[in-house]
C-alpha cells in the first residue's frame, strides 16, 4: 500500500550511534534505530525506536507508514480515494446529503467540537471556506511575490458567514456527518495531524514498540521514554530563523507530546508584511501576537489544537485557559523574542 506516502524508508533504517556486532546486541539488548518516510500530511515523518534488528524495525516502519497514510487520506480535503469516504467527500456533499464515515473521522470531528467550546471558538474546524480563500491567495502570492495581495475583506466576511458549527451535524448512531450549509466546509488542519500522530503512537505500542519517538512535521509524540528509562529530549525551535541559536528550550517527553504553531514557516508577504497560515476566526486575519506557541500535553490532538488556539489568543487569556487544564503546559515566544511560560513548563524543561 505504498502510494502518496510511499517514498522509501530512507536508505536502510539507520542504526543510530549504537552500532555493533551481534554479540554486542546479545549482551546489551535492543538497539536504537531511526527511519524516515515522506508525503503523509505533506511533511517528513521521523521515527526513532529500539528493536532487535534493522529488519525488525523496518517491518514496523512499514506498518506505521501504512497506518499514517490511512489517516492522511481520511483527513484530506483536496483529493478523493477509491473506497474511502473522507473529509472531501463530506465537503462535496454539503447541503445535499449525509455521508457515512468511520470511527476515525467521527471521533476527530467530536474532538473538534469539544475544542471549539474549550477555546471559545479560537479552534474552528468548520472554517474551511475562509481558510481556502487564504490558501488561494497565499499560494498565488508565493508564485508571484511582487504582486502578492490579501484576500478582500468583503469576500472573507461573506465566507465567514458559512462557518457555523451548529451546522455540523454528527449522527453517532448512524455514523454519518452532514453539513447543513451548502457553502460551508471542514478543514481539520489545526487538529488532524496531531490526532493522527496520537493514534499512530497508540498503534506503535500495539505492534510492540514500547520506546519510540514519533515526529510528523514537528508534531512530536513519545511512546514511553528511551530504553534506559530517561525521557526523550525534544528541542523547541527558535522562530528567528536568522539566529545562530536553533533551539530556545529542550523538553523531556515520556508518554506525552509537544506541538508548536508559528508564523515562521508557512507564510507569504504583502508589502513587506508577513501573513502566516493561521487565521483568527474572530477577525478572519492572521493574528499578530506571537512568533510561536508550543504546547506540551498527554494527547497530541489536544496539543495540536491548543497550539493553534493559543496562537490566536492574547497571552493573558491563553495562560488562564492553560492553567485550568490538567497535564497541559505552554511556552509563548513573542514577536520581540520575549519568552513566557505556563507555571509548569519550566519544570519540564531540560537544563
Amino acid at each position: 500500500m505504498k502510494k502518496i506516502c510511499q517514498a522509501a524508508i530512507l536508505a536502510a533504517v539507520i542504526l543510530v550511534l549504537l552500532g555493533g556486532s551481534a554479540l554486542h546486541y546479545r549482551t546489551r539488548g535492543p538497539q536504537r534505530y531511526e527511519g524516515q518516510f515522506f508525503g503523509c500530511f505533506d511533511t517528513v515523518t521521523t521515527i526513532t525506536g529500539y528493536d532487535t534488528s534493522q529488519e525488525a524495525f523496518s517491518e514496523k516502519m512499514e506498518l506505521l507508514e501504512e497506518r499514517l497514510l490511512h489517516y492522511h487520506q481520511l483527513y484530506d480535503i483536496y483529493h478523493t480515494y477509491d473506497g474511502i469516504n473522507n473529509l472531501k467527500t463530506i465537503n462535496d456533499a454539503a447541503g445535499e446529503t449525509a455521508v457515512e464515515v468511520g470511527e476515525e473521522i467521527m471521533d476527530l470531528l467530536k474532538l473538534g467540537r469539544q475544542m471549539y467550546v474549550m477555546t471559545d471558538g479560537k479552534l474552528q474546524i468548520a472554517y474551511g471556506s475562509v481558510l481556502s480563500l487564504w490558501h488561494e491567495y497565499r499560494e498565488e502570492g508565493l508564485r508571484k511575490r511582487r504582486t502578492a495581495k490579501l484576500p478582500p475583506e468583503e469576500e472573507l466576511a461573506r465566507r465567514a458567514a458559512h462557518t457555523n458549527m451548529d451546522f455540523l451535524m454528527l449522527d453517532e448512531e448512524k455514523s454519518t456527518v452532514y453539513l447543513a450549509d451548502a457553502k460551508m466546509s471542514l478543514d481539520v488542519g489545526s487538529i488532524g495531524k496531531g490526532y493522527a500522530v496520537q493514534k499512530l503512537a497508540e498503534y506503535a505500542r500495539e505492534i510492540g514498540m514500547e520506546h519510540a519517538l514519533i515526529s510528523v512535521g514537528g508534531n512530536v509524540c513519545a511512546v514511553g521514554g528511551k530504553a534506559d528509562g530517561t525521557p526523550w529530549n525534544v528541542g523547541v525551535e527558535n522562530p528567528d530563523t536568522d539566529s545562530e541559536k536553533a533551539y530556545l528550550a529542550t523538553v523531556g517527553l515520556f508518554d506525552d507530546c509537544v506541538v508548536t504553531s508559528g508564523d515562521y514557516q508557512r507564510y507569504y508577504e504583502v508589502g513587506n508584511q508577513r501573513y502566516c497560515h493561521i487565521i483568527d476566526p474572530d477577525t478572519n486575519m492572521p493574528p499578530d501576537f506571537f512568533a510561536s506557541v508550543t504546547v506540551q500535553a498527554k494527547d497530541s490532538g489536544i496539543a495540536d489544537g491548543l497550539s493553534t488556539a493559543l496562537f490566536n489568543m492574547r497571552y493573558e487569556k491563553g495562560l488562564a485557559m492553560v492553567e485550568k487544564l490538567q497535564d497541559v503546559e505552554a511556552m509563548w515566544i513573542g514577536k520581540d523574542g520575549e519568552i513566557r511560560y505556563s507555571s509548569g513548563f519550566k519544570a519540564n524543561e531540560k537544563k
